[in-house]
């Protein structure tokens, strides 16, 4: 018998909590929490490169996630210490320097400044904890894990994915952007 075979025996049509989508969201997430627990040994090149490439494979992933239900609201849980966020944080800080703070327009059409370390620490804390609860290994941690990471992906994490997707575009490819595509009056980000 195949791995393919015990693998596609495991898994039970009624059971969201272990389909494709969920098991592929595992994947993405738990790459991108390694290489942010480590983003310190890497330059400020190194992270926009890596995050330009899985930053559309988890917004897809995100995307997909099947809705579920929570049997147990008991088992949510955290597990990403303040520390360890201020951790990913700060290294990512001081690789991007003076291409950390870029500026977005918030939910009222304001101009707001945001940060490229903030986000992508703020997504390693919604994934590191997702991976944490799913792990557990139980049906009600793992609905809840989805279930929250579902929700997060709606109101947080997805949103501060795209834009510093964007940046991160931006700062790749500022030398093959037409300059007076900035200088015009065009509004070119609507």
């Amino acid at each position: 018998m195949t791995d393919a075979t015990m693998d596609a025996q495991k898994y039970k049509p009624d059971d969201p909590t272990i389909s494709p989508p969920v098991l592929e969201m595992i994947t993405v997430a738990n790459e991108y929490c390694l290489f942010f627990e480590k983003a310190g040994n890497y330059k400020a090149e190194d992270i926009f490169s890596y995050y330009q490439k899985i930053a559309p494979l988890l917004y897809l992933k995100g995307a997909l996630l099947p809705p579920v239900k929570v049997s147990d609201d008991a088992v949510a849980e955290c597990f990403v210490t303040e520390e360890q966020w201020e951790t990913v944080f700060r290294s990512l800080r001081e690789q991007f320097k003076s291409l950390d703070v870029y500026y977005v327009l918030d939910h009222h059409n304001d101009t707001a400044e945001a940060s490229l370390s903030e986000n992508m620490a703020d997504i390693y804390q919604d994934l590191k904890d997702f991976i944490m609860l799913y792990q557990k290994n139980v049906t009600p941690a793992r609905e809840s894990a989805i279930a929250h990471l579902r929700t997060l992906y709606q109101t947080r994490w997805g949103p501060a994915l795209i834009t510093s997707l964007q940046m991160v575009h931006h700062i790749l490819y500022k030398d093959a952007i037409d300059p007076a595509v900035f200088d015009s009056d065009d509004e070119w980000l609507v």
